[in-house]
């Protein structure tokens, strides 16, 4: 998702204090944003998973969805007209994944979208906020208000150690657990946290006033355990938690069911459930959740050490010359010290410990199709 168009890049709040560190700064979904700091991505990657790693994720989009009865169940309902997931189910302080679907069961856009007790907080990807805000004005207005919360940063703490980090600026931070998610004080700064990431790590992620982000992200970095991660890292990490990155492993011609995305669509939501469908592409979406897809969103691991990237076509055998799939996402995975992957593949090749073929450089490289996450995730349940 970097910036092809020559539209001005845009900047977050936090530009400044990458370039101040060092930032080796890049293009990504219309913004400058750093892509690796003095430390290298391989120790940034290593330092995450041992420490704390904190992440500028101002570029992606925080919308507020309050319905005009003022009741947050009515903002919950409208909502899922755009979505599969049970959003009404979603307690107060509680946040839940989820998508935006097409008529034809693609996926729109990936989102968190939490319940702060009077109204939805929603953070959406960067690339499709834009598009995202419109869709939910499009289709919402006549139940509902839409706020865009341009004036808010948001930074992701994530590591073993981000608890006691972040606790030293609020106490209250240590009895959340994953997926919780509210309204927070954080050293002197009026902030919104849940305790989640796309890291595989536990941590958290603040949504906090711009005006204050440095601030707060200069406090942050003070302490030893931190580290400022680039968008190197933050890509390695997602791959070996075997988290989708979007415009790349989903999009709009993949349904959450190819994706490998059904444990996010709650029962309620499904044929049979008390609100089956009435969401986009719902015949097509539960039809798979019925009969299965024809392909399926799967880990590869490559024998050797040479990385498959982005765009490989795979093979059935040595020998076949018709392609059966292609990687969407790939590289060196730093904790495995080892190549991973993930990409599509017919449903007959989908099981784990299926031997398929990459074309790399001309060369047929053997790949084991394996369960992910490839690294153990580390949520504080």
């Amino acid at each position: 998702m970097l910036a092809h168009d020559k539209s001005p890049l845009k900047r977050t709040p936090l530009h400044a204090l990458h370039v101040g560190r060092g930032g080796k700064m890049v293009p990504f979904a219309g913004y400058e944003m750093p892509v690796q700091f003095p430390a290298g991505v391989l120790r940034e990657h290593l330092h995450t998973r041992s420490a704390a790693g904190l992440f500028d994720v101002s570029h992606m989009g925080q919308l507020a969805l309050r319905a005009k009865s003022g009741k947050v169940e009515d903002a919950a309902l409208a909502l899922e007209r755009l979505v599969p997931q049970d959003i009404l189910a979603v307690a107060p302080g509680r946040q839940r994944y989820a998508q935006f679907t097409n008529e034809d069961g693609g996926i729109l856009d990936d989102l968190m979208v939490a319940n702060f007790g009077d109204h939805l907080f929603l953070v959406v990807n960067a690339a499709c906020k834009a598009e995202d805000e419109a869709h939910l004005r499009a289709h919402l207005s006549d139940t509902c208000i839409i706020d865009s919360l341009a004036d808010r940063a948001l930074i992701a703490l994530q590591g073993p150690k981000a608890e006691s980090v972040l606790a030293n600026l609020c106490a209250d931070v240590t009895a959340m657990r994953f997926m919780d998610s509210g309204p927070r004080k954080v050293a002197a700064f009026d902030c919104f946290v849940s305790r989640s990431g796309y890291t595989g790590e536990d941590g958290f992620e603040i949504s906090v006033p711009a005006e204050q982000a440095e601030a707060l992200v200069a406090t942050l970095l003070e302490n030893a355990d931190v580290l400022p991660i680039g968008l190197g890292a933050r890509d390695s990490l997602r791959l070996e938690a075997g988290l989708c990155l979007y415009g790349h492993d989903i999009d709009t011609t993949t349904t959450p069911v190819e994706g490998a995305l059904e444990w996010s669509v709650q029962k309620s939501r499904r044929s049979g459930g008390a609100r089956a469908g009435g969401f986009p592409g719902a015949e097509k979406i539960l039809s798979q959740f019925e009969k299965g897809a024809a392909r399926r969103r799967v880990g590869l691991c490559a024998e050797g050490r040479a990385p498959v990237r982005e765009g490989a076509l795979l093979f059935a055998d040595v020998a076949s010359g018709e392609a059966v799939g292609n990687v969407t996402s790939g590289g060196f995975g730093p904790s495995l010290n080892a190549p991973v992957a993930m990409g599509y593949l017919p449903i007959a090749l989908s099981a784990n410990g299926t031997q398929v073929f990459a074309e790399l450089r001309g060369q047929r490289l053997p790949l084991q199709v394996a369960a992910m996450p490839f690294v153990p995730n580390t949520y504080k349940r």
